[in-house]
């Protein structure tokens, strides 16, 4: 397929440099191709968005709203076909890739309610014949850079707010994924979007430069890595202008004494190893209290090996490829500086040599036992399905090691005592905590974001990202005298 950009409501073709969207499984196999956009073409994509942010935060709220329900039934009927495309482009388990597109359609029909829920608040005036007004009006022009990871889901969780509350947008996606960023702005635009509303240009780190550096763009959203993303608030602070940043995690799963130790090890294995541990809220790190921990590592680690690693597209496939060769070489390189400084395997570790997984981007669930801390496998993010353990001699010990980290997004607790599971809540340094189930995991209706440097700015999802796409003024009304 030729991906086309988005342009002041025409689908045009890049006149930058040719980008290929291969399979992951197979990378012989192209998926699609197209053309960056080139810089002229991203400031008109800027122009565009600019002329159109008038009409389009002028329209009634509703009006808005139609739009966006009606492209997350489009969304909706075209899941299954959809899923397959980006289990292919990806390399998401078919399973997991039409669950990641039917979540974008509810992601779009949350904030579509947004036009029934209420918009500002009235306060009491100490003045007689006066009332306070606290109304809320979009930004004006979002300029939105998103991952691979989750091809769809992720601009779904911005675009939609951006939307709903009034902005118009400029939006970068990755280019190793760009056959569901278009199929989402084709939804959009096919449900009734105006030209210029929403505009799609590809490109690399020089586009997403240019979009977050322009005048015309007033606030900035973006999802990547921590390195990246420091750069991207860095520049916003420059030019003093607003940024949400969600970057990378070093989940961890603590699992104590009186945990439900199937239950766990079943629940670590799926923060750590669904969508091959290519998510920022995957478990990466596990602490097990001693008493518990050669038991339940045997238990995690017999469930990783059973795990079925191939084609995601396959019939009973737990696990696909990572997203390019570049993420396996990674990953791989993880795990051998890991065991050089003392890891010891329990699963996986070793490379595919041979057959189809050898051919494609596939790495092996992985379960490492640490010496400690200071590995560095414990603090970097790999960005794959490895996760590494310690030991703790308690729970106090184990939330502690559980903070020995710069990532603060998400995290993991195991344990019947309500008392342990509510001291995780006060001293657990993260946006995210889940109480007996898996890091990873999100739901639209409610905020989402971390601490240290998984994230910087308002936090996203929810009615929490009202705070970042609108902002208030405050009405002193009187009676005239």
């Amino acid at each position: 397929m030729d991906i086309l950009n988005l342009v002041d409501g025409r689908w045009i073709e890049g006149s930058g440099a040719e980008f290929t969207d291969t399979n992951p499984a197979r990378p012989e196999e192209v998926v699609a191709r197209g053309h960056a956009a080139s810089s002229e073409q991203v400031e008109q994509a800027i122009r565009a968005a600019r002329d159109a942010a008038p009409g389009w935060r002028a329209t009634p709220h509703h009006e808005r709203a139609a739009v966006l329900a009606a492209a997350a039934a489009l969304i909706d009927a075209a899941a299954e076909e959809w899923g397959r495309e980006l289990s292919r482009e990806e390399g998401k388990t078919l399973p997991e890739g039409v669950a990641e597109v039917r979540g974008a359609a509810r992601i779009l029909r949350y904030y579509a309610a947004e036009a029934d829920r209420e918009s500002g608040e009235i306060y009491a005036s100490p003045r007689r014949g006066e009332n306070l007004l606290v109304m809320r009006k979009p930004v004006g022009v979002a300029g939105v850079i998103t991952p691979f990871n989750f091809p769809i889901a992720i601009p779904a969780w911005k675009l939609a707010p951006a939307l709903t509350y009034g902005n118009t947008v400029v939006w970068k996606p990755s280019s190793l994924v760009p056959l569901l960023a278009a199929r989402l702005a084709g939804a959009l635009v096919e449900a009734g979007l105006p030209a210029g509303v929403l505009n799609l240009v590809y490109g690399e780190a020089d586009a997403g430069a240019a979009i977050i550096g322009h005048p015309g763009v007033d606030v900035v959203s973006f999802t990547g890595s921590t390195e990246v993303g420091r750069a991207v608030i860095a520049r916003c602070g420059e030019l003093a202008k607003p940024v949400q940043t969600e970057m990378g995690g070093k989940n961890a799963a603590v699992v104590l004494a009186d945990a439900d130790l199937d239950h766990a090890a079943e629940q670590v294995c799926a923060g750590a190893f669904r969508s091959t541990g290519q998510k920022c809220t995957a478990t990466s790190r596990l602490v097990v209290e001693e008493s518990v921990a050669d038991e339940l590592l045997r238990k995690v680690a017999a469930k990783a090996a059973e795990l079925v690693v191939g084609d995601p597209l396959g019939a009973g496939v737990d696990m696909g490829p990572l997203v390019s060769a570049a993420a396996r070489d990674r990953v791989s390189a993880g795990v051998r500086d890991a065991l050089g400084q003392g890891a010891t395997v329990l699963a996986g570790a070793r490379p595919y040599t041979e057959g189809d997984l050898a051919a494609g981007w596939f790495t092996p669930p992985t379960v490492l036992a640490l010496p400690g801390t200071d590995v560095d496998v414990w603090s970097r993010e790999l960005f794959g399905p490895v996760v590494g353990a310690v030991r703790a001699s308690g729970p106090e010990e184990a939330l502690r090691l559980a903070n020995r980290s710069e990532h603060g997004l998400s995290a993991a607790i195991f344990t019947r005592d309500l008392g342990a599971a509510l001291q995780a809540v006060e001293h657990l340094e993260v946006g995210v905590l889940h109480v007996n189930s898996e890091s990873a995991g999100t739901f639209p209706w409610v905020p989402f974001g971390g601490r240290k440097l998984s994230g910087f700015g308002p936090r996203e999802q929810g009615r929490a990202a009202r705070e970042f796409f609108t902002q208030t003024v405050t009405v002193y009304l009187g009676a005239p005298a």
